[in-house]
């Protein structure tokens, strides 16, 4: 049985003079092969110099020798020579093939250029071109097929650590970088994205159109409604507000109703002597009509129209007063010749209809005229007169107290009393227009309403008492306060009131 060469008693590799141990037949640091070392004599022979032995363990003076090189990293030196140097033996016992010779070092990862190319100018952040590939180095982009690793004793590196799966040299190869630099990006995936698409701001409405009140910048469309933030719109008769010389008027819309179906017309104008002369008319529509709002717009046009066209003519006023009423019930039943395609859409629909309380004052005298359930107050400038009521409602609650059938307390407790015996429509009973004069002895102020605002003032001394003590002078201020007061009381009807200072100031006077 052939047995493995004896070790060489050698304390220290003869390689790498790292210490070793007994039975060591290669080196544990550089794998330096022991067998190899020859035995050491017995003897330690010198060399006699000057006649002076030196001790056999130190060298010898003036002797430069080799200090290995400590080049691995790890604090170790680096053998003198490589394993693969050293002549050995594979398992078997039969000698190792010969090393291969190494392949001529290659510049750096750069082609060589032919003569008399000028270079090419790089980036940085431009990755080398590669040459041509060494065996056993793969480049991220190689130029021709990938080679397999080399495993083996011929992949041993000098500083004894584990081979690498691709061998190399330090000087003759490049190492591999940790990162590849990426490739330049696609011009066409690296533009920019599109910025998001951002809603055009609103355009401003011009001059002539609505805006919108809740977010004033939006344009009110043909619905009421903003085009911009979708805000209904308060239509134009919700509030309204005018002031006519000495006469000034209020219409709301209330608290309740989702429409104003009131109107008014006021204006001042003159007698054919030159002594002024107000105008005041009030229209309330009927709710349970149609087109009840238009109803009371037509109305209070027609009748204000023909007061203030026929008073400068020298028409006396009571007469000028029923001939008004004429004209604005003309102007109601002319809105029930519809269309035969809106009958044919609506077949049961009835006419329109409102009422009409009207006032006109002069110098003198105070004429009032009245279809329907709205009233005249008259309200006396020293409150220490009693204040009166002008007018009598067209109404059931009214019907049952001049037949003496219910007293006024009772007739106005039933829910019949504010159903009205006339109005101005194409389907009344029949026209009743009502006109009285007065000559009031002292200064005061006329209040013409709906019963919007004297359902919570019904009788004279509650209105009295509801309105202002400078109402003559502040008749739109007074207005407005008596439209709070229905407000305050509940708002549940559309109210309307209207104000006429007495006697008629001369013209050019207005409210203080």
């Amino acid at each position: 049985m052939s047995q493995m060469p004896q070790q060489a008693a050698v304390s220290k590799c003869p390689s790498c003079e790292e210490p070793l141990e007994s039975g060591d037949r290669f080196c544990g640091a550089c794998g330096y092969d022991l067998s190899a070392v020859p035995a050491r004599p017995d003897d330690s022979p010198t060399i006699a110099l000057n006649g002076a032995v030196p001790p056999p363990s130190s060298a010898p003076d003036g002797v430069d020798w080799p200090v290995a090189r400590d080049s691995d990293g790890f604090g170790r030196p680096a053998p003198v020579h490589a394993a693969a140097e050293v002549p050995g033996t594979d398992s078997g016992g039969s000698p190792l093939p010969p090393h291969p010779p190494a392949a001529p070092p290659m510049p750096s990862a750069a082609p060589p250029m032919p003569s008399g190319a000028p270079p090419v100018p790089r980036t940085a952040s431009e990755p080398a071109a590669p040459g041509p590939a060494a065996p056993g180095v793969r480049f991220d982009h190689p130029a021709g097929p990938e080679q397999e690793p080399v495993h083996g004793p011929e992949a041993g590196r000098e500083d004894g650590r584990e081979p690498d799966a691709y061998p190399r040299e330090p000087d003759a190869y490049p190492r591999e970088p940790d990162e590849y630099p990426l490739q330049a990006p696609d011009p066409r995936s690296a533009a920019a994205p599109p910025a998001p698409a951002v809603p055009p701001a609103p355009a401003a409405p011009a001059a002539s159109e609505k805006v919108c009140v809740a977010c004033r910048a939006g344009r009110v469309d043909d619905d009421g409604y903003c085009e911009n933030c979708g805000h209904a719109q308060p239509r134009e008769r919700d509030h309204m507000e005018q002031e006519s010389g000495p006469v000034a008027a209020v219409s709301d819309r209330g608290l309740r109703h989702h429409r104003n179906e009131d109107a008014f017309s006021v204006g001042c104008t003159a007698l054919p002597d030159g002594a002024p002369a107000s105008v005041a008319i009030v229209c309330d529509g009927v709710s349970s009509a149609t087109r009840p709002d238009d109803a009371s717009l037509a109305a209070s046009r027609a009748a204000g129209e023909s007061l203030l066209a026929a008073l400068p003519r020298g028409t006396h006023p009571q007469q000028a007063m029923h001939d008004a009423i004429l004209a604005a019930s003309h102007a109601v039943n002319a809105l029930a010749e519809e269309p035969e395609t809106a009958r044919e859409q609506a077949p049961h629909q009835n006419a329109p209809a409102c009422t009409l309380v009207g006032a006109v004052v002069t110098a003198g005298l105070l004429v009032v005229g009245w279809v329907g359930d709205s009233r005249v107050y008259w309200v006396p400038a020293d409150r220490s007169a009693p204040p009166a009521r002008l007018t009598e409602d067209d109404s059931w609650a009214a019907q049952m107290v001049a037949a003496g059938l219910m007293s006024e307390a009772e007739a106005y407790a039933d829910e019949r009393a504010h159903a009205i015996t006339g109005w101005l429509g194409a389907d009344a009973y029949e026209l009743e227009p009502h006109t009285a004069s007065f000559k009031p002895d002292r200064p005061g102020v006329v209040v013409v309403c709906t019963d919007g605002l004297w359902n919570y003032a019904e009788s004279a001394e509650e209105m009295a008492e509801a309105v202002p003590l400078d109402a003559a002078a502040r008749p739109l201020h007074s207005a407005r306060v008596l439209v709070g007061h229905a407000l305050d009381g509940g708002g549940h009807d559309n109210v309307t009131v209207a104000l006429v200072p007495f006697p008629a100031p001369p013209q050019g006077a207005g409210s203080a």
